[in-house]
C-alpha cells in the first residue's frame, strides 16, 4: 500500500499545472486517477464518488456565486468602453506636476477601477498601454514605473466588489460552519459576501495608503525614479475632473452601498452594477445624456420607492392612490427600459457589446469549471484522509494557534508562485481555514489576511499574471527582468501590509461589526 496518497496527489496536481495542462482538466484528472488508484489500494471507498453530483447541483443553484458574472461583466464593459483609459489620463494630468504625481495617479486609479471593474487583467493591460509609456517619457525608473503598474492592478482582488471576495465567502462561510459543527454547536453563524465585502473594504484603503506614501518616499530621497513632469498638458478643468471620476465613483456608492446597507445582496447589487455599467458606456458611445440621467434618475426613483411604498395592484382593497402609484413606476420603468436599450444598442454599434460578452463568457467559464472540477478533487482527497493528515500537521505546528497561522499563511504564499487565486481558493482553503477557526482565529479576520495573500500570487514569479498581463502590453523597451525586479519592493509592501492587520485586527474587523 503506498503511503501519504493524498499528499502525493497533491504534489501531483502542481507537477501537472506546471506542466502547462489546462488546470481544470489538470484537476479532475488527478483526482479521478487518484481515486482509482486508492480505490486499489484499499485506501479510499468508491462509492464515496457518488456525492459528486449533489456537490456540482449545489456550485450550480448558489445565489453567491451568480454574483460572479454580473460583476465580470461590470468590469468587462467598462473596461471596453474605455472609461478606464478617461479616468487614467485625466488623473494623470491633475497629479503629474508633483514628484511621483503620475505613480500616485496610477495607484489611485487602480484603487478606483478596482471598485468599479475587479478585473485584474483589464486594470493592467489598460494601464500598462497608457500608463507606462507616460511614466517612462516622464523619466521614471522602468522598474518602478513596471512594479507599480502590476502591483495598482491586483488591488482589484481586495478591494470590493471582487470575485476573490465572492470565492473566498463562500469557501469560508463553510469553513466556518464545519468549525461550529465540530465544536458541538447546532445554532451556527455563517459568513456573507456583504461581511466580507465590508471586512476588506479598510485594509485595501490601507494598502492604498501604504504604496501612496512609498511612492511619495521614493520620489522625495531619489528624484531621478519618479521625477515631476516637466512639460505637461493643462490641468484638467473642475467639469473635466468630475465627469471623468464622478460617474465610477457613483457606480461604487451604489454598489457597495446597497450591499453594506442592507438594500440588495450582492447578486442584486452586481445587477445594478452591470446596468450603470451599460448605461455609463451608452454614454461614452454618444447617447444623448438627458436620456441616460432619465433612465438613470428612475430606476432609482423604482428601487427607492419600491421599499418606501410598495404597491399590490392584486389587492382587493387597492384603490386610486395604489393605482396612480402603479402607472408612475410603469412609466419609471418603461423609461429605464429605454435609457437601457438605447445604451445596449450603441454599445453593440459601438463594438463594445459583444467584446464585452465574449470576455465574460471566457473568464466565467474558467472560474466555474475550477471550482466545479475542485469540488472533485477536494471530494478524492477527504476520501484519502487528507483532511485528516492536514489537520494533523497544522496542530503539530510549534507555536499554538500564531504558529499554524504563520505555516498556513506562508504555504499559501510558496503556492500563488505556482498556482492561481481560484485553484488556491477552493482546494487549499477547505483543507487548513476549519483548523485554523477551530484554534480560535476570527473568521472574518482570517479571510481578510488570506485575501491578501493571494493577491500577491499575481506578483509573484514565475507565474503571476499581472506580469504576464504587462508583458504583452508593456512597450518592447521593457525587459522581463525589469518587471521581475519592479515587483519586489511592492511584493514586501503588501507582506508589511498582511503583518499591519495580523497586529491590528480592528482594521478588518471595525466596520463589518458596526454595519452588520
Amino acid at each position: 500500500m503506498i503511503a501519504h496518497l493524498d499528499l502525493i496527489m497533491f504534489a501531483a496536481l502542481i507537477g501537472c499545472i506546471l506542466l502547462g495542462f489546462p488546470v481544470s482538466f489538470s484537476i479532475s484528472g488527478v483526482a479521478i486517477a487518484f481515486a482509482y488508484l486508492g480505490w486499489a489500494s484499499g485506501q479510499m471507498d468508491i462509492a464515496l464518488l457518488g456525492a459528486l453530483g449533489q456537490r456540482v447541483y449545489g456550485v450550480l443553484t448558489n445565489d453567491v456565486l451568480i454574483a460572479i458574472p454580473l460583476f465580470v461583466l461590470m468590469g468587462t464593459v467598462l473596461e471596453k468602453s474605455r472609461i478606464a483609459e478617461e479616468l487614467l489620463e485625466t488623473m494623470g494630468r491633475l497629479f503629474g506636476r508633483m514628484r511621483g504625481g503620475l505613480g500616485i495617479s496610477v495607484v489611485l486609479v487602480g484603487a478606483l477601477l478596482a471598485a468599479s471593474t475587479g478585473i485584474v487583467g483589464a486594470t493592467v493591460i489598460a494601464m500598462g498601454m497608457i500608463a507606462l509609456p507616460t511614466m517612462l517619457r516622464a523619466g521614471y525608473d522602468p522598474r518602478l514605473a513596471s512594479g507599480l503598474v502590476c502591483t495598482a492592478g491586483t488591488l482589484g482582488q481586495i478591494i470590493p466588489p471582487s470575485t476573490l471576495l465572492i470565492i473566498l465567502s463562500d469557501v469560508m462561510s463553510s469553513a466556518y460552519q464545519q468549525a461550529q459543527y465540530a465544536e458541538g454547536k447546532f445554532t451556527i453563524d455563517t459568513i456573507s459576501v456583504g461581511q466580507l465585502f465590508a471586512s476588506a473594504l479598510m485594509p485595501g484603503l490601507a494598502l492604498v495608503a501604504i504604496y501612496i506614501l512609498y511612492i511619495a518616499v521614493r520620489g522625495a530621497l531619489r528624484p531621478g525614479d519618479a521625477p515631476a513632469l516637466e512639460r505637461l498638458e493643462a490641468t484638467p478643468a473642475p467639469l473635466e475632473i468630475l465627469g471623468a471620476v464622478v460617474p465610477p465613483i457613483l457606480l461604487i456608492v451604489a454598489v457597495l452601498g446597497a450591499i453594506l446597507g442592507g438594500v440588495a445582496t450582492p447578486t442584486e447589487a452586481a445587477s445594478v452594477g452591470a446596468i450603470g455599467a451599460i448605461l455609463m458606456a451608452g454614454r461614452r458611445q454618444g447617447v444623448t445624456p438627458w436620456l441616460i440621467l432619465a433612465g438613470a434618475g428612475a430606476l432609482i426613483f423604482v428601487a427607492v420607492m419600491a421599499g418606501l411604498a410598495p404597491v399590490r395592484l392584486q389587492r382587493s382593497d387597492a384603490g386610486a392612490p395604489e393605482l396612480a402609484l402603479g402607472l408612475l413606476y410603469a412609466a419609471c420603468a418603461a423609461l429605464a427600459l429605454v435609457a437601457v436599450g438605447a445604451a445596449l444598442w450603441r454599445a453593440w454599434r459601438g463594438g463594445v457589446l459583444v467584446p464585452a460578452l465574449t470576455s465574460t463568457m471566457t473568464v466565467t467559464a474558467m472560474i466555474f469549471a475550477t471550482i466545479l472540477t475542485a469540488s472533485v478533487f477536494s471530494l478524492v482527497f477527504v476520501g484519502l484522509g487528507g483532511e485528516d493528515t492536514i489537520g494533523a500537521i497544522i496542530e503539530a505546528m510549534p507555536g499554538g494557534a500564531t504558529g499554524a497561522l504563520l505555516f498556513c499563511m506562508l504555504l499559501i504564499f510558496v503556492l500563488g508562485f505556482f498556482l492561481d487565486f481560484v485553484e488556491i481558493t477552493v482546494i487549499v482553503l477547505p483543507l487548513v481555514a476549519p483548523a485554523l477557526i477551530l484554534m480560535g482565529h476570527d473568521p472574518l479576520w482570517l479571510s481578510v489576511l488570506i485575501a491578501i495573500n493571494l493577491q500577491t500570487s499575481f506578483l509573484t514569479p514565475p507565474f503571476g499574471f499581472s506580469l504576464f498581463y504587462l508583458r504583452g502590453a508593456a512597450p518592447k523597451e521593457i525587459s522581463t527582468g525589469q518587471i521581475y525586479a519592479g515587483v519586489v519592493p511592492f511584493i514586501l509592501l503588501q507582506i508589511c501590509g498582511i503583518g499591519l492587520i495580523g497586529l491590528m485586527p480592528a482594521i478588518a474587523t471595525w466596520l463589518p461589526r458596526l454595519v452588520f
